[in-house]
């Protein structure tokens, strides 16, 4: 069974291995750095990765995030998956999320309120009466520092960034590091690592949309998931845990064997109201290797997620509208993309019973979740 990382109580240290000049300088020349913009002072830069394959994924220090991933179908032709923007100030406008890294806490807390030792917690309200994936000036809107590992067997960008106490109502001087590699199976290899001097919460996650016919062609209603959760995180109308696990059997929520988005987004079931469609949180079996899959049958692609966290929110683009121009001038459609956010349940703090999301000093939370890009 896969070892499940809950808040991980691993003491900090770490071993690396560094290869020769060679490897070094073959990485170097496999990954292109260029300054894009700047953002309160800062610069913010674009990495461009390349595979032994010549197939790229995009990242920048602005959020941490992934803005391209371009992958073969299966007649070969590559096409970018992920969405995101031509240009740093159509980022800086556009949809926050897109391909981000999100933290203190993705997804919703109630209220924006929560306590710990009795001690309470505040929070930004950015999502109806809720906070939402750390506020409005979480970590997806931040520029990070970034380092190009020289000597890494494959393409490997470090950002790292130290969230100060009480950022956005977050207790805690924290340190994160985000590990992206770009390796030779076309796996995105995404490692989280943090500390904290203060007890604490935390749920990070990467907020890529994707698409596999290719960002902003079409919508994604006839793409086929498996995600291997018996049970799912069942939440009230503003997008809240009732508390409770529900089995997904039964449900529209049943994606143990494949079914398409689209085949019963339309039932008349309380979840599928609640969410206009799907946004909730699976709960892993973490019983095999993939925890959820996506396949596209036009082209071929097929998308897998792989993950040590207790849970997934599927997403699946409810509320794009077509006025988010993306890549080449293609407007994000509704139900054009979808997410697949690995990490904890929504509202953690406020319920006891959920896996702990609590990080307390002298220990590391360590996390990795890979999406792996393939073609059948």
């Amino acid at each position: 069974m896969k070892q499940i990382r809950f808040l991980s109580l691993t003491l900090l240290g770490a071993a690396f291995i560094f290869g020769g000049c060679n490897q070094g300088a073959k990485n170097k020349s496999m990954i292109q750095k260029e300054l894009i913009g700047t953002y309160k002072g800062k610069e913010v830069y674009q990495m461009t990765l390349k595979n032994k394959s010549g197939n790229v994924i995009r990242l920048t220090n602005f959020g941490a995030r992934i803005t391209w991933i371009e992958v073969p179908d299966k007649n070969g032709a590559r096409e970018n998956v992920a969405f995101g923007f031509d240009t740093f100030d159509g980022m800086i406008k556009g949809d926050p999320y897109f391909g981000a890294v999100v933290g203190r806490y993705a997804n919703r807390i109630a209220r924006g309120k929560f306590s710990l030792d009795g001690v309470g917690y505040s929070l930004a309200l950015n999502n109806g009466p809720n906070s939402l994936h750390g506020g409005p000036g979480g970590w997806h809107s931040v520029v990070w520092e970034s380092e190009i590992i020289k000597n890494a067997e494959f393409p490997t960008v470090k950002f790292s960034y130290k969230s100060p106490d009480m950022e956005e109502g977050y207790p805690g001087n924290m340190n994160i590091e985000v590990t992206y590699t770009w390796n030779d199976k076309n796996e995105i290899v995404i490692d989280y690592a943090c500390t904290t001097d203060k007890k604490t919460v935390l749920n990070i996650t990467n907020h890529a949309y994707f698409n596999l016919h290719g960002a902003g062609n079409g919508n994604i209603l006839d793409h086929q998931l498996v995600i291997k959760a018996s049970g799912f995180v069942p939440v009230d109308s503003t997008l809240i845990p009732t508390g409770e696990i529900r089995p997904v059997a039964g449900t529209p929520f049943d994606f143990t064997t494949p079914h398409t988005v689209g085949e019963r987004i339309a039932e008349n079931y309380d979840q599928l109201i609640y969410g206009k469609g799907y946004d909730h949180t699976f709960v892993l079996d973490n019983k095999e290797e993939v925890d959820a899959s996506v396949y596209e049958p036009v082209s071929g692609r097929l998308m897998e997620v792989i993950s040590d966290q207790p849970g997934v929110q599927f997403y699946c683009g409810n509320f794009l509208d077509g006025s988010k121009i993306g890549h080449g001038g293609k407007p994000y459609i509704y139900r054009s993309g979808l997410c697949l956010e690995t990490g904890h349940f929504p509202d953690s703090p406020n319920h006891p019973d959920f896996p702990s999301t609590v990080l307390n000093p002298g220990e590391t939370f360590k996390s990795q979740t890979i999406y792996r890009f393939s073609v059948k």
